[in-house]
Protein backbone atom coordinates (compact mmCIF):
# COMPACT_ATOMS: atom_id res chain seq x y z
CA UNK A 1 0.00 0.00 0.00
CA UNK A 2 1.31 3.44 -0.99
CA UNK A 3 1.22 6.38 1.06
CA UNK A 4 -1.36 8.08 -0.72
CA UNK A 5 -3.45 4.67 -0.18
CA UNK A 6 -2.88 5.33 3.63
CA UNK A 7 -4.12 8.85 3.27
CA UNK A 8 -7.69 7.91 2.35
CA UNK A 9 -8.37 5.42 4.39
CA UNK A 10 -11.12 6.34 6.31
CA UNK A 11 -11.09 7.19 9.97
CA UNK A 12 -11.60 4.50 12.46
CA UNK A 13 -14.84 4.59 13.69
CA UNK A 14 -14.71 5.98 17.67
CA UNK A 15 -15.66 2.84 19.92
CA UNK A 16 -19.01 2.48 21.80
CA UNK A 17 -19.43 4.76 24.76
CA UNK A 18 -19.95 1.71 27.47
CA UNK A 19 -22.59 3.11 30.21
CA UNK A 20 -23.04 1.32 33.69
CA UNK A 21 -26.85 2.40 34.90
CA UNK A 22 -27.99 1.63 38.16
CA UNK A 23 -30.71 2.34 40.24
CA UNK A 24 -34.28 1.17 41.00
CA UNK A 25 -36.45 -0.65 43.70
CA UNK A 26 -39.68 1.95 42.23
CA UNK A 27 -40.81 3.43 39.17
CA UNK A 28 -39.28 7.22 40.23
CA UNK A 29 -35.94 5.86 39.71
CA UNK A 30 -35.78 3.47 37.18
CA UNK A 31 -38.01 5.44 34.42
CA UNK A 32 -35.84 8.64 34.65
CA UNK A 33 -32.38 5.69 34.58
CA UNK A 34 -34.82 4.41 31.21
CA UNK A 35 -34.84 7.73 29.51
CA UNK A 36 -31.90 8.92 29.73
CA UNK A 37 -30.80 5.52 28.41
CA UNK A 38 -32.64 5.90 25.52
CA UNK A 39 -31.73 9.53 25.18
CA UNK A 40 -27.93 8.46 25.14
CA UNK A 41 -28.49 6.26 22.70
CA UNK A 42 -30.02 8.80 20.17
CA UNK A 43 -27.63 10.93 20.82
CA UNK A 44 -25.02 9.05 20.13
CA UNK A 45 -26.33 7.13 17.05
CA UNK A 46 -26.47 10.47 15.66
CA UNK A 47 -23.27 11.03 16.16
CA UNK A 48 -22.23 7.87 14.20
CA UNK A 49 -21.54 5.95 17.79
CA UNK A 50 -22.82 3.41 19.41
CA UNK A 51 -23.91 2.65 23.15
CA UNK A 52 -22.93 -0.39 25.30
CA UNK A 53 -25.19 -0.36 28.71
CA UNK A 54 -25.11 -2.54 31.23
CA UNK A 55 -28.32 -1.90 34.12
CA UNK A 56 -26.75 -3.01 37.53
CA UNK A 57 -29.43 -3.75 39.85
CA UNK A 58 -31.56 -6.24 42.17
CA UNK A 59 -32.50 -9.78 40.98
CA UNK A 60 -36.68 -10.21 40.72
CA UNK A 61 -36.87 -6.67 40.25
CA UNK A 62 -38.63 -3.74 38.24
CA UNK A 63 -35.31 -2.66 36.89
CA UNK A 64 -34.86 -6.26 35.94
CA UNK A 65 -38.18 -6.27 34.23
CA UNK A 66 -37.78 -2.75 32.68
CA UNK A 67 -33.95 -3.81 31.37
CA UNK A 68 -35.25 -7.23 29.74
CA UNK A 69 -38.06 -5.75 28.16
CA UNK A 70 -35.50 -3.31 26.41
CA UNK A 71 -32.75 -5.97 25.82
CA UNK A 72 -30.17 -4.15 28.02
CA UNK A 73 -28.00 -6.78 29.34
CA UNK A 74 -28.35 -6.84 33.32
CA UNK A 75 -26.29 -8.13 36.50
CA UNK A 76 -27.67 -8.10 39.73
CA UNK A 77 -25.61 -6.69 43.12
CA UNK A 78 -26.59 -7.91 46.84
CA UNK A 79 -27.99 -4.89 48.56
CA UNK A 80 -29.10 -4.01 51.64
CA UNK A 81 -32.22 -2.00 52.83
CA UNK A 82 -32.67 -0.14 55.66
CA UNK A 83 -36.01 0.08 57.34
CA UNK A 84 -36.04 3.29 59.24
CA UNK A 85 -37.63 4.30 62.02
CA UNK A 86 -38.19 7.38 64.35
CA UNK A 87 -36.59 5.43 66.91
CA UNK A 88 -32.95 4.72 66.96
CA UNK A 89 -32.95 2.10 68.75
CA UNK A 90 -35.32 0.22 66.25
CA UNK A 91 -32.98 1.23 63.69
CA UNK A 92 -30.49 -1.62 65.05
CA UNK A 93 -33.58 -4.04 64.03
CA UNK A 94 -32.65 -8.10 63.49
CA UNK A 95 -33.96 -7.04 59.59
CA UNK A 96 -31.53 -4.20 59.33
CA UNK A 97 -28.41 -6.04 60.70
CA UNK A 98 -28.94 -9.12 58.59
CA UNK A 99 -29.60 -6.57 55.41
CA UNK A 100 -26.73 -4.19 55.88
CA UNK A 101 -24.20 -7.44 56.28
CA UNK A 102 -25.12 -7.60 52.10
CA UNK A 103 -23.52 -4.24 51.47
CA UNK A 104 -19.79 -5.51 51.73
CA UNK A 105 -21.07 -8.52 49.59
CA UNK A 106 -22.53 -6.21 47.25
CA UNK A 107 -19.39 -4.15 46.75
CA UNK A 108 -17.34 -6.95 45.99
CA UNK A 109 -19.66 -7.59 43.35
CA UNK A 110 -20.07 -4.53 42.27
CA UNK A 111 -16.38 -4.21 41.68
CA UNK A 112 -15.52 -7.03 39.89
CA UNK A 113 -18.84 -5.93 37.12
CA UNK A 114 -17.42 -2.42 37.26
CA UNK A 115 -13.64 -3.42 36.49
CA UNK A 116 -14.60 -5.80 33.77
CA UNK A 117 -17.10 -3.61 32.05
CA UNK A 118 -14.82 -0.40 32.49
CA UNK A 119 -17.75 1.73 31.67
CA UNK A 120 -17.16 5.69 30.50
CA UNK A 121 -19.18 6.73 33.43
CA UNK A 122 -21.62 5.56 35.79
CA UNK A 123 -25.20 6.62 36.11
CA UNK A 124 -26.80 6.18 39.48
CA UNK A 125 -30.53 7.10 39.79
CA UNK A 126 -31.06 6.02 43.85
CA UNK A 127 -32.83 3.47 45.62
CA UNK A 128 -30.12 1.10 47.55
CA UNK A 129 -28.95 -0.92 45.01
CA UNK A 130 -27.24 2.05 43.45
CA UNK A 131 -24.99 2.60 47.09
CA UNK A 132 -22.75 -0.64 46.20
CA UNK A 133 -22.27 0.17 42.43
CA UNK A 134 -21.56 4.20 43.14
CA UNK A 135 -18.90 2.85 45.70
CA UNK A 136 -17.60 0.47 43.47
CA UNK A 137 -17.22 3.39 40.78
CA UNK A 138 -15.10 5.25 42.94
CA UNK A 139 -12.94 2.84 43.89
CA UNK A 140 -12.77 1.78 40.31
CA UNK A 141 -11.98 5.20 39.53
CA UNK A 142 -14.63 5.69 37.20
CA UNK A 143 -16.82 8.61 37.09
CA UNK A 144 -20.13 8.39 38.59
CA UNK A 145 -22.97 10.67 37.96
CA UNK A 146 -25.52 11.03 40.66
CA UNK A 147 -29.34 11.73 39.98
CA UNK A 148 -31.70 12.95 42.15
CA UNK A 149 -35.23 13.07 41.47
CA UNK A 150 -37.12 14.55 44.03
CA UNK A 151 -36.60 18.19 46.29
CA UNK A 152 -34.24 16.79 49.11
CA UNK A 153 -31.84 13.56 47.80
CA UNK A 154 -32.94 10.55 48.84
CA UNK A 155 -30.62 8.18 51.44
CA UNK A 156 -29.06 6.22 48.94
CA UNK A 157 -28.20 9.56 46.74
CA UNK A 158 -27.39 11.27 49.93
CA UNK A 159 -23.98 8.24 50.35
CA UNK A 160 -23.36 8.59 46.86
CA UNK A 161 -23.11 12.19 46.29
CA UNK A 162 -20.36 12.80 48.15
CA UNK A 163 -18.31 10.50 46.00
CA UNK A 164 -19.38 11.90 42.56
CA UNK A 165 -18.21 13.38 39.56
CA UNK A 166 -21.32 15.36 39.04
CA UNK A 167 -24.83 15.67 41.01
CA UNK A 168 -27.89 16.07 38.80
CA UNK A 169 -30.95 17.06 40.71
CA UNK A 170 -34.28 18.07 39.60
CA UNK A 171 -34.74 21.32 41.17
CA UNK A 172 -32.72 24.60 42.35
CA UNK A 173 -34.30 24.19 45.68
CA UNK A 174 -32.01 21.01 45.92
CA UNK A 175 -28.88 23.04 45.54
CA UNK A 176 -28.95 24.39 48.86
CA UNK A 177 -29.43 21.13 50.88
CA UNK A 178 -26.63 19.90 49.50
CA UNK A 179 -22.97 19.52 51.26
CA UNK A 180 -20.78 22.24 50.54
CA UNK A 181 -18.63 19.56 48.38
CA UNK A 182 -21.04 18.36 46.49
CA UNK A 183 -22.52 21.35 45.89
CA UNK A 184 -19.53 22.31 43.65
CA UNK A 185 -20.19 19.08 41.26
CA UNK A 186 -24.18 19.84 41.21
CA UNK A 187 -26.24 20.89 37.98
CA UNK A 188 -29.63 21.18 38.02
CA UNK A 189 -30.47 19.05 35.08
CA UNK A 190 -34.51 18.57 35.72
CA UNK A 191 -36.26 14.65 35.85
CA UNK A 192 -36.23 13.03 32.83
CA UNK A 193 -39.46 13.12 31.49
CA UNK A 194 -40.66 10.21 28.21
CA UNK A 195 -41.06 12.30 25.16
CA UNK A 196 -44.09 10.33 24.44
CA UNK A 197 -45.81 12.05 27.41
CA UNK A 198 -45.09 15.63 25.92
CA UNK A 199 -47.07 14.73 22.83
CA UNK A 200 -50.64 14.11 24.09
CA UNK A 201 -53.40 15.07 21.62
CA UNK A 202 -56.86 15.65 23.52
CA UNK A 203 -59.70 14.97 20.48
CA UNK A 204 -57.57 11.58 20.69
CA UNK A 205 -58.34 10.66 24.13
CA UNK A 206 -61.76 10.96 23.87
CA UNK A 207 -61.87 8.82 21.25
CA UNK A 208 -59.33 6.18 22.43
CA UNK A 209 -61.63 6.35 25.86
CA UNK A 210 -64.56 5.95 23.93
CA UNK A 211 -65.93 8.70 26.43
CA UNK A 212 -69.15 9.87 24.52
CA UNK A 213 -70.72 11.67 27.36
CA UNK A 214 -67.65 14.13 27.42
CA UNK A 215 -69.14 17.32 27.26
CA UNK A 216 -66.29 20.28 25.47
CA UNK A 217 -67.65 23.29 27.07
CA UNK A 218 -66.57 21.82 30.58
CA UNK A 219 -63.62 21.35 32.15
CA UNK A 220 -61.50 17.90 32.44
CA UNK A 221 -60.75 16.78 35.96
CA UNK A 222 -58.32 13.76 35.40
CA UNK A 223 -58.05 11.77 38.63
CA UNK A 224 -54.87 9.31 39.04
CA UNK A 225 -53.76 7.24 42.02
CA UNK A 226 -50.92 5.79 39.92
CA UNK A 227 -51.38 2.18 38.42
CA UNK A 228 -52.26 0.18 41.54
CA UNK A 229 -54.63 3.10 42.70
CA UNK A 230 -55.14 5.05 45.35
CA UNK A 231 -57.85 3.86 47.67
CA UNK A 232 -57.25 7.32 49.93
CA UNK A 233 -58.12 9.79 46.79
CA UNK A 234 -60.50 7.23 45.14
CA UNK A 235 -63.09 7.49 48.68
CA UNK A 236 -62.25 10.65 48.75
CA UNK A 237 -63.37 11.79 45.34
CA UNK A 238 -66.45 9.06 45.01
CA UNK A 239 -67.65 11.23 47.79
CA UNK A 240 -67.65 14.34 46.08
CA UNK A 241 -68.66 13.23 42.64
CA UNK A 242 -72.50 14.50 42.79
CA UNK A 243 -70.90 17.88 42.74
CA UNK A 244 -68.02 17.56 40.47
CA UNK A 245 -69.33 16.11 38.19
CA UNK A 246 -72.13 19.31 37.41
CA UNK A 247 -69.31 21.28 37.04
CA UNK A 248 -66.72 19.00 34.97
CA UNK A 249 -66.07 16.20 32.82
CA UNK A 250 -64.31 13.19 35.06
CA UNK A 251 -61.49 10.70 33.71
CA UNK A 252 -61.14 8.60 36.60
CA UNK A 253 -58.15 5.99 36.77
CA UNK A 254 -58.89 3.99 40.03
CA UNK A 255 -56.45 0.69 39.67
CA UNK A 256 -58.19 -2.58 39.32
CA UNK A 257 -59.00 -3.85 42.86
CA UNK A 258 -60.78 -0.47 43.30
CA UNK A 259 -62.88 -0.86 39.91
CA UNK A 260 -66.25 -2.45 40.96
CA UNK A 261 -67.20 -0.57 44.18
CA UNK A 262 -66.33 2.35 42.26
CA UNK A 263 -68.97 1.17 39.16
CA UNK A 264 -71.66 0.29 41.76
CA UNK A 265 -71.34 3.88 43.13
CA UNK A 266 -71.29 5.59 39.83
CA UNK A 267 -74.42 3.56 38.88
CA UNK A 268 -76.68 5.56 41.34
CA UNK A 269 -75.37 8.77 39.48
CA UNK A 270 -78.37 10.94 37.74
CA UNK A 271 -78.18 9.64 33.88
CA UNK A 272 -76.55 13.67 32.55
CA UNK A 273 -73.80 13.38 35.10
CA UNK A 274 -72.86 9.37 34.92
CA UNK A 275 -72.60 10.36 31.28
CA UNK A 276 -69.56 12.98 31.87
CA UNK A 277 -67.75 10.48 34.03
CA UNK A 278 -65.24 7.69 32.90
CA UNK A 279 -64.03 5.20 34.84
CA UNK A 280 -60.91 3.12 34.02
CA UNK A 281 -58.60 0.97 36.16
CA UNK A 282 -55.77 1.56 33.83
CA UNK A 283 -54.49 3.94 31.31
CA UNK A 284 -51.88 2.91 29.54
CA UNK A 285 -50.67 4.30 25.83
CA UNK A 286 -53.18 6.95 25.94
CA UNK A 287 -52.09 8.57 28.67
CA UNK A 288 -49.89 11.37 27.08
CA UNK A 289 -53.57 11.80 25.45
CA UNK A 290 -55.46 11.93 28.39
CA UNK A 291 -52.95 14.55 30.02
CA UNK A 292 -53.63 16.74 26.84
CA UNK A 293 -57.39 16.51 27.76
CA UNK A 294 -56.96 17.10 31.24
CA UNK A 295 -57.38 20.96 32.86
CA UNK A 296 -56.72 19.83 35.89
CA UNK A 297 -55.21 16.81 37.83
CA UNK A 298 -55.83 15.19 40.86
CA UNK A 299 -52.95 12.93 42.16
CA UNK A 300 -49.78 11.81 44.16
CA UNK A 301 -46.76 14.10 44.10
CA UNK A 302 -44.52 11.62 43.64
CA UNK A 303 -41.13 12.84 41.59
CA UNK A 304 -42.32 11.42 38.23
CA UNK A 305 -45.57 12.94 38.26
CA UNK A 306 -44.51 16.18 39.41
CA UNK A 307 -42.22 16.14 36.36
CA UNK A 308 -44.80 15.41 33.84
CA UNK A 309 -47.01 17.86 35.07
CA UNK A 310 -44.74 20.43 35.34
CA UNK A 311 -43.27 19.54 32.06
CA UNK A 312 -46.69 19.81 30.14
CA UNK A 313 -47.56 23.25 32.40
CA UNK A 314 -50.63 21.33 34.10
CA UNK A 315 -53.40 22.79 37.05
CA UNK A 316 -52.81 20.13 39.77
CA UNK A 317 -53.91 19.14 43.10
CA UNK A 318 -51.84 17.38 45.29
CA UNK A 319 -52.52 14.71 47.73
CA UNK A 320 -49.01 13.15 49.10
CA UNK A 321 -48.42 9.82 49.68
CA UNK A 322 -47.73 10.11 53.80
CA UNK A 323 -45.99 6.66 53.52
CA UNK A 324 -43.45 7.70 51.11
CA UNK A 325 -39.83 7.73 51.79
CA UNK A 326 -38.88 10.40 53.79
CA UNK A 327 -42.16 12.35 53.15
CA UNK A 328 -40.73 13.23 50.22
CA UNK A 329 -44.13 13.78 48.13
CA UNK A 330 -45.31 16.23 51.15
CA UNK A 331 -42.31 18.19 50.26
CA UNK A 332 -42.60 17.61 46.66
CA UNK A 333 -46.03 19.51 46.82
CA UNK A 334 -45.18 21.96 49.28
CA UNK A 335 -42.02 23.28 47.12
CA UNK A 336 -45.14 23.88 43.93
CA UNK A 337 -47.76 25.14 46.90
CA UNK A 338 -45.48 27.35 47.59
CA UNK A 339 -44.78 29.32 44.47
CA UNK A 340 -48.24 29.35 43.82
CA UNK A 341 -47.86 26.34 40.71
CA UNK A 342 -50.12 23.61 42.45
CA UNK A 343 -52.62 23.33 45.52
CA UNK A 344 -51.86 20.29 48.01
CA UNK A 345 -53.75 18.81 50.87
CA UNK A 346 -51.11 18.37 53.35
CA UNK A 347 -52.90 18.42 56.38
CA UNK A 348 -56.27 17.01 56.36
CA UNK A 349 -57.88 14.87 53.32
CA UNK A 350 -61.47 14.91 52.90
CA UNK A 351 -64.05 15.45 50.29
CA UNK A 352 -65.05 19.19 51.68
CA UNK A 353 -61.26 19.94 51.56
CA UNK A 354 -60.74 18.72 48.33
CA UNK A 355 -64.12 20.20 47.11
CA UNK A 356 -62.61 23.47 48.45
CA UNK A 357 -58.73 23.12 46.06
CA UNK A 358 -60.99 22.34 43.43
CA UNK A 359 -63.37 24.38 42.93
CA UNK A 360 -61.33 27.83 42.42
CA UNK A 361 -59.79 26.33 39.81
CA UNK A 362 -63.16 25.14 37.63
CA UNK A 363 -64.54 28.32 38.11
CA UNK A 364 -61.64 29.97 37.28
CA UNK A 365 -60.20 29.53 33.97
CA UNK A 366 -58.00 32.86 34.68
CA UNK A 367 -56.67 31.36 38.00
CA UNK A 368 -56.49 28.00 36.59
CA UNK A 369 -54.45 29.33 33.43
CA UNK A 370 -51.68 31.23 35.73
CA UNK A 371 -51.34 28.37 38.28
CA UNK A 372 -50.81 26.02 34.68
CA UNK A 373 -48.49 28.63 33.17
CA UNK A 374 -46.85 28.85 36.48
CA UNK A 375 -46.21 25.11 37.20
CA UNK A 376 -44.43 24.88 33.47
CA UNK A 377 -41.88 27.13 34.85
CA UNK A 378 -40.96 25.04 37.00
CA UNK A 379 -41.00 22.32 33.72
CA UNK A 380 -37.52 20.99 32.64
CA UNK A 381 -39.14 19.24 29.43
CA UNK A 382 -35.39 18.71 28.25
CA UNK A 383 -34.45 17.47 31.62
CA UNK A 384 -32.89 13.97 29.55
CA UNK A 385 -30.90 15.94 27.21
CA UNK A 386 -29.25 18.00 30.50
CA UNK A 387 -28.46 14.39 31.56
CA UNK A 388 -26.88 13.21 29.10
CA UNK A 389 -25.26 16.55 28.55
CA UNK A 390 -24.14 15.84 32.04
CA UNK A 391 -22.80 12.39 31.82
CA UNK A 392 -20.80 13.02 28.57
CA UNK A 393 -19.25 15.97 30.23
CA UNK A 394 -18.54 13.76 33.26
CA UNK A 395 -16.89 11.07 31.04
CA UNK A 396 -14.79 13.55 29.22
CA UNK A 397 -12.89 14.91 32.35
Amino acid sequence: MNSDDATRRPPEPEPAFRLIVTGGGTGGHTYPALTAVRTLRARLAAAGRGLEVLWVGTADSLESRIAAAEQIPFAAVATGKIRRSANPLKLVSRENVKDMSNVPRGVAQARRLVSDFRPDVVLATGGYVAVPVGLAAKVCRRPLVVHEQTVRLGLANRVLARVAARVAVSSESTIPLLSDSSRENAVVTGNPVRPEVLSGNADHAVKALEFNGHDPELPTVYVTGGAQGSAQINTTVQALLPWLLSRANVVHQCGAANLDALRQSAAALPGDLAARYHLTDFVGPELPDVLALADVVVSRSGAGTIAELTALGKAAVFIPLASSAGNEQAHNARHLQEADAAVALLEEVSAERLREAVEPLLADPGLRCAIAERARSHGRPDAAERLVDVMLSAAAD
